[in-house]
């Protein structure tokens, strides 16, 4: 990945970052509160959710907030990223760029939505008697664990969608698939003891508990945060590389 190049190409990824949020929300009628309607809305419904099999606590809303903020920017950005190529191929064969601008802009959108959906967690928080300290401070290099994950991921998936169209079919039922082995609905303490290392090892796992332990006031667990490091280092490193290899040939397969 050229640095360098992307830096001298700012203005556009900016331009397209840009384009993304006006095209999210135009000719809608509630606009960027979307952003806040769709966590809510599944806050809610997850919450009672636990309360049902009997996982509730008087903090809930607060806890299942804090791990769909993180949760729905992955997911957003993924989708987004996948589809970003195939989507913009007039763009690919004819003007020259670097083709990694078109994935990365496409995750201006979600941190916009995650920024925005911040705001309804603190109010959250300071409504249940949760002190806004600190530790919300943490949710600065967790948000950037979780951009790197989903950057490496959708990466990947961008560059597999050029020549697999499968791949825009495959993704949602994925993602699906993931949030059920993320613990969103349930808490790592839900997990059977034995099979917790392997929870773990999904590299969503310690971003979202750590957003979670930011807002209760609570330790952050930092193995399993380095986990999600790791693992989104080596996810972004594989989908940079795979991407370069195949990039070349991006307008004649699009």
């Amino acid at each position: 990945m050229d640095l360098g190049l992307l830096w001298s190409y700012r203005e556009l990824l900016a331009m397209l970052a840009l384009r993304d949020v006006q095209v999210r929300y135009k000719q809608t009628l509630l606009g960027a509160a979307w952003a806040i309607v769709q966590p809510v809305g599944l806050m809610i419904v997850i919450t009672l959710l636990r309360q049902m099999i009997g996982l509730g606590g008087p903090s809930d809303p607060v806890l299942v907030f804090a791990a769909l903020l993180p949760w729905t920017f992955f997911a957003s950005a993924v989708n987004g990223s996948t589809n970003s190529l195939v989507t913009n191929a007039h763009m690919l064969r004819k003007v020259y760029f670097p083709r990694l601008v078109l994935p990365l802009a496409s995750l201006g959108a979600p941190l916009l939505d995650l920024g925005v959906a911040l705001g309804v967690l603190m109010v959250l928080m300071s409504w249940y008697g949760l002190h806004l300290g600190a530790g919300l401070l943490l949710m600065i290099p967790l948000t950037i664990t979780a951009l790197v994950v989903a950057t490496g991921v959708g990466v990947l998936l961008s560059a597999a969608t050029v020549f697999y169209r499968d791949f825009r079919h495959i993704v949602p039922l994925l993602l699906q698939v993931w949030f059920f082995l993320t613990p969103v609905i349930y808490t790592m303490d839900n997990v059977p003891p034995r099979y917790q290392w392997l929870v773990t090892l999904n590299p969503m796992t310690g971003v979202i508990e750590g957003f979670r332990a930011a807002a209760m006031n609570q330790p952050v667990d930092l193995a399993s945060w380095g986990c999600s490091a790791i693992a989104g280092t080596i996810l972004l490193t594989a989908g940079v590389a795979y991407f370069n290899r195949v990039q070349a040939v991006f307008a004649d397969a699009v």
